[in-house]
Formats: structure tokens, C-alpha cells, sequence
């Protein structure tokens, strides 16, 4: 639960950074629509959760 929170809270802040900005493409759309389905929690959002989570995993094990 602590790292939807806290992925919500990025999302939310890029999908903010990138508006202000005015800078349009595919990173501002993939951003928006993470931002979308975190914050509403469809029926999609678990086998993403499933996805970011296996990713936050991941990044740690990176560096060894």
C-alpha cells in the first residue's frame, strides 16, 4: 500500500511538472494515464500495482 501512495504522489507531480511545461508527447500521455488508473482504481489497476511493484523490486537489485 505504501508504494501506491507513494507512485500516486509521482505520478501526480511529473503529470503536474509535465503540464506546466506545456511539453507534449508519449512520457506526458504514459504519465497521465498511470496518474489515471492509480487514482481510480479500476479493474486494470491491480495488474498494474503488479507491475510497478515487481519494478520497485527490481531497481533495488540494479546496482549489485
Amino acid at each position: 500500500m505504501s508504494f501506491s501512495i507513494s507512485a500516486l504522489l509521482l505520478f501526480g507531480l511529473l503529470l503536474a511538472m509535465l503540464i506546466r511545461s506545456k511539453s507534449l508527447g508519449i512520457g506526458s500521455a504514459l504519465v497521465a494515464v498511470l496518474f489515471g488508473y492509480y487514482l481510480s482504481r479500476t479493474g486494470a489497476a491491480a495488474p498494474i500495482d503488479q507491475v510497478m511493484g515487481a519494478l520497485g523490486d527490481a531497481i533495488p537489485d540494479l546496482d549489485q
